[in-house]
């Protein structure tokens, strides 16, 4: 068996676990590998590739069930660990590697991230820590089309957190990476455009201010603020230029064209491990290490083969990489340039190098924007308009000025005299400031898309091809057949007559959308937080993906957790209208007897009375909303004092369907009297995992399910989507039906929500 084809069964045997619902138990595994070995054993080829196959995908199932067993294992006491620090803020969150599990060799070790508390020491990278720790296993919101923080965090091996109970320092060494990385942040303190060469030199993107990201994300650059394969190639590629300089001095017996392949190389992994070896940049480390193995074999391979080669070899030696889309925009990107020069090479030819290097710069760019376009939709919801001019300048100032020069000063940083290190420090700022003053200059290029256009995005590709083989002339009904099934989520519409409710899965917090007909009314609007909200983190790009229009906001009342994304929304959604109970300038009321028609749904109001004097919880809007079979009953965090009130006045219109859980499933609501009344079918409550009450109450559920009701909540079941047609309703959960997997199961503790 070929090594490419080696390495395509190791990544087909390794690609399941993007999509797997649930791992196979041990005995199952046991049975693949044996049947794997059978199979690799036998002459034929076809049987022997299933062979491979079978034991890559054990390999990489073998490889999960590592990674969640201290998920499952470790949460629900307090453990006695001790924890090498491998990232910290200087503050208050810290990421760590388990090493020592209770006086125990922790083998492998495994990743932690401490929030909330100060260490009672100065920390920095390389220190060993001995701690009790409260441990919990990573829990993340889950919402279709956002981001999936669960998959991110088994990517990045970090499948805990943590709280600190107590913590001594056991070794207060920094590592040399991280006195490094201080010596070098004191030098570059009085630059203005300190922390983009620490993010271009060092990979330090978490101190990039917001509007610098926001430049970055408007004009398409933000892939050349990471530590990828550009640095770590521009870093091997100086290791292979000084050792073809020392062999210019060489006689021809005296020069091996294997040492500046392997010093190139040497540079690069070199660079990789000062950077942290974070995850890109390891990857191409591995990739160039199969290259230059590839290229020592003194064999021909074609660009393809070193490809597959180099996505096998990486998912052989990490097989969680295949959760990291990181990974698949490199891997995608890579294969649209060897696709893009192959099947359309540059189609003219200037005379000058410079007309040249221009043409090609274009043609790169152009192939660039047209093919990554559906793993960017899929992955960033968007594209850039203004990429393609701006990428046409950053790219060739940022390679081939600022990264060498900032690769230098690195260099004599350790050793260089004091005023060639600001000549390059001073050089490497001038570059930085003329090029945000050109990205900031370009008018903002960000434009969202929804998921209606993802089949769209193929149509490159697929042009590509059919002219390539002028299909367009000998198949062209299937050409048309093509393009018509890309085409057809852009003009297909929902039938008329459903409509559906969402409650998203914002934490502690309320947001649920009414949809309707394209249209959409939300009630509540999430949580807000110093530097951010709901409003402009998830919900607004829910809308979005999922090519809604808002019309409307009801509020509940005035707590942050069920206002906190309002002003974000309002921003985007200008003429939205409000009707809320807070009597605020521009909100309309929301008081009994307010009564409303949108969309067919008729919307009532029966909580709180006009000129109430209560505050707070009891003063939610409550709110129902109805087709004229079905109903829903939307209650914000109104309290048992509230629901008698509604009980005493009100009680022959509050029979509904379904219920929105009051104040997160509290047990200071959700009275019996008030669930009997209701008499509905279901009851949903919005809540985190790991809130400081413990809600939604055990109490609370249990009330809910011996009144019949069908229980669901977002911590277990992420979003929530409630669909409502002529023929009935169904309820549909993210998190077991619309997108179950294994990295997205409740891990850790079934009870533990504190």
């Amino acid at each position: 068996m070929t090594l490419p084809a080696l390495a395509a069964c190791i990544t087909l045997g390794i690609l399941p676990l993007v999509w797997l619902p649930a791992l196979p138990n041990l005995w199952s595994i046991w049975g693949i590998i044996i049947l794997g070995c059978l199979l690799a054993c036998l002459r034929w080829q076809m049987p022997r590739y299933i062979g491979f196959t079978l034991l890559a995908f054990a390999w990489g199932i073998l490889a999960a069930m590592q990674a969640i067993w201290p998920a499952q294992h470790l949460p629900g006491a307090h453990r006695q660990v001790e924890i090498v620090i491998t990232e910290t803020d200087n503050m208050t969150r810290h990421q760590g590697q388990i090493v020592r599990l209770n006086g125990e060799r922790l083998f492998p070790s495994t990743g932690i991230t401490l929030y909330g508390q100060y260490l009672p020491e100065s920390v920095c990278t390389g220190q060993r820590w001995a701690m009790t720790v409260r441990v919990r296993a990573v829990h993340g919101q889950l919402n279709e089309g956002g981001f999936d923080s669960q998959r991110y965090a088994f990517a990045s091996h970090q499948p805990l957190n943590g709280r600190i109970i107590d913590a001594q320092l056991q070794d207060n060494r920094c590592s040399w990476r991280a006195e490094y990385l201080q010596s070098l942040t004191r030098t570059l303190d009085s630059r203005q455009w300190q922390h983009v060469i620490l993010a271009l030199g060092m990979g330090e993107r978490s101190t990039l201010a917001s509007n610098v990201k926001d430049i970055l994300r408007q004009t398409g650059t933000a892939h050349l603020m990471a530590i990828s394969g550009l640095h770590i190639a521009l870093s091997a590629m100086l290791g292979w230029f000084i050792v073809r300089g020392v062999q210019f001095f060489f006689s021809g017996y005296g020069i091996n064209w294997r040492l500046p392949l392997l010093t190139g190389l040497a540079f690069a992994v070199c660079y990789a491990w000062l950077t942290g070896l974070q995850p890109p940049a390891f990857r191409t480390a591995i990739s160039l290490s199969v290259w230059a193995l590839l290229r020592l074999s003194g064999r021909l391979w074609s660009p393809w083969q070193v490809w597959i080669c180099c996505v096998g070899m990486i998912l052989f030696t990490d097989p969680l990489a295949a959760l990291s889309y990181s990974l698949w925009l490199s891997a995608f990107a890579v294969a649209a340039l060897l696709f893009w020069y192959q099947w359309l090479p540059v189609p003219i030819k200037p005379r000058s190098w410079l007309g040249q290097a221009a043409v090609n710069l274009l043609h790169l760019q152009a192939g660039m924007m047209l093919l990554l376009l559906p793993i960017q939709l899929s992955i960033f919801h968007g594209i850039s308009l203004s990429s393609l001019v701006a990428n046409i300048v950053a790219i060739p100032l940022v390679t081939f000025v600022t990264v060498p020069i900032i690769l230098l000063g690195m260099v004599l940083h350790l050793t260089g005299p004091a005023f060639m290190q600001e000549a390059c420090w001073y050089l490497a700022d001038q570059s930085l400031a003329g090029l945000f003053a050109f990205l900031s200059w370009l008018p903002p290029g960000w434009l969202n898309v929804d998921t209606r256009w993802q089949g769209v995005a193929w149509l490159p590709w697929l042009l590509l091809i059919a002219a390539r083989f002028r299909l367009w002339r000998s198949v062209p009904a299937v050409c048309l057949a093509c393009l018509t099934a890309l085409a057809f989520p852009l003009w297909h519409t929902e039938r008329a007559g459903g409509w559906s409710v969402h409650m998203l899965d914002v934490g502690q917090g309320l947001a649920m959308v009414v949809e309707r007909n394209g249209k959409a009314i939300l009630y509540d609007t999430g949580i807000g937080w110093p530097g951010g909200d709901s409003g402009q983190q998830l919900i607004a790009p829910w809308l979005r993906w999922h090519a809604l229009q808002p019309e409307g906001i009801i509020l509940s009342h005035e707590h942050l957790d069920h206002r906190g994304g309002l002003d974000s929304l309002m921003k985007v959604w200008p003429r939205l209208w409000v009707r809320s109970p807070l009597g605020w300038a521009g909100h309309a009321p929301c008081f009994r007897g307010e009564k409303w028609q949108w969309q067919g749904l008729t919307f009532t109001a029966h909580w709180p009375l006009r000129g109430t004097q209560t505050q707070g919880n009891n003063r939610s809007c409550v709110v129902k909303v109805d087709d004229g079979r079905y109903s829903m009953l939307l209650t914000g965090d109104v309290e048992a004092q509230g629901e008698m009130a509604l009980l005493s006045r009100y009680w022959t219109h509050l029979q509904s369907t379904l219920v929105q859980v009051p104040h997160h499933g509290s047990n200071t609501s959700s009275s019996l009297p008030f669930v009997q009344r209701v008499g509905g079918q279901a009851a949903l409550a919005s809540a985190s995992r790991y809130n400081a009450w413990r809600l939604p109450s055990s109490k609370v559920i249990k009330r809910y399910s011996e009144q019949g009701y069908q229980w669901f909540d977002t911590p277990h079941q992420g979003q929530i989507t409630v669909s409502f047609t002529s023929r009935g309703w169904e309820i549909h959960s993210l998190r077991d039906q619309l997108l179950p997997r294994w990295y997205h199961q409740w891990f850790g503790v079934p009870s533990d929500n504190g």
